[in-house]
C-alpha cells in the first residue's frame, strides 16, 4: 500500500482519533480502552482498529491483561501500539532525507558539530523571538507539541528528591529528526539538544539535557535546577 493510501485511512474521525489515542499512549492498548476513549462501541472499536494495523499504522498482537497466567487467567486480548514505519506524502514529489543525510555525512566528517550546535541554537532562538524563556513544564510541553515531539510528563507530586519518588521530568515519544539521528546519532543528537535550548531558552526556570532512551526523543526537559526551590 502506498504512503498515500495509507494516510487516507485515517480519513474516517473515529479511525483517526483511535490512531491519535493509541499512539499518544506510548504503550500497548486494548480495544475496550480505546473504545471507551474513542467514545464508541467496542465492536466498532475493534474493526476500526484492525483496519488500521492492515494500513501498517498500527502494530497488533496478543496478552493477558489481568496481569494473571495460568487457568482461570482469561484468554489473551488484542492490542494495539503505534507502527514504527513512517509515512509521508509530498506532492510535487521531494527527498529531503537523502538531503539531510547527505549533509549530515558531510558535516561528521569535516568536523563541524559545534559550528551545527551553534546554528540550531540560533535557530531555535528565533523560533522563539521576543518571548521569554518557558515559564514552566506545562509550558515547554505545549511548545514542543507544537513542533511535533510529543511530550509526556513523568514523576508528579510527592515525587522529589528525597521523597521516594522521581522528579518530575518531561519526556518526549517522538524525534523529529528520527531517520536521520538514527544513522547520526551524536551530531544530530547534539543539534537537537542545541535547537531545544534556543526554543525553550537557557535563562528560565527549565532546562534541556541530554538522556537518551530506547523508543523516545534523547532530550529531555526538566525544572532547572537554579529555579528549583
Amino acid at each position: 500500500m502506498k504512503d498515500i493510501d495509507v494516510i487516507a485511512v485515517l480519513q474516517d474521525p473515529v479511525r483517526r482519533r483511535l490512531y491519535e489515542y493509541v499512539a499518544a499512549q506510548g504503550r500497548e492498548v486494548g480495544r475496550n480502552e480505546a473504545a471507551e476513549a474513542a467514545g464508541v462501541a467496542r465492536t466498532l472499536a475493534a474493526h476500526h482498529l484492525d483496519r488500521l494495523a492492515e494500513a501498517g499504522l498500527l502494530e497488533s498482537g496478543s496478552r493477558r491483561l489481568t496481569g494473571r497466567s495460568g487457568p482461570g487467567a482469561g484468554r489473551p486480548a488484542k492490542v494495539y501500539t503505534r507502527a514504527r514505519v513512517e509515512r509521508s506524502v509530498s506532492l510535487p514529489a521531494r527527498d529531503y532525507r537523502t538531503a539531510a543525510e547527505l549533509l549530515a555525512e558531510a558535516a561528521e566528517e569535516a568536523g563541524l558539530d559545534a559550528g551545527l550546535r551553534a546554528a540550531a541554537r540560533r535557530r531555535g532562538d528565533r523560533l522563539r523571538g521576543a518571548a521569554a524563556p518557558c515559564g514552566g513544564l506545562e509550558e515547554a510541553m505545549e511548545v514542543l507539541a507544537a513542533r511535533g515531539y510529543e511530550p509526556h510528563l513523568e514523576g508528579g507530586e510527592g515525587a522529589a528528591e528525597g521523597e521516594g519518588g522521581r522528579e518530575r521530568v518531561v519526556r518526549m515519544r517522538n524525534c523529529p529528526f528520527h531517520a536521520v539521528a538514527e544513522r547520526f546519532p551524536p551530531l544530530v543528537c547534539g543539534m537537537n539538544l542545541a535547537l531545544l535550548e534556543g526554543l525553550l531558552g537557557v535563562d528560565g526556570p527549565v532546562r534541556a539535557r541530554m538522556d537518551a532512551r530506547p523508543g523516545e526523543c534523547c532530550v529531555v526537559v526538566e525544572a532547572s535546577k537554579d529555579n528549583e526551590h
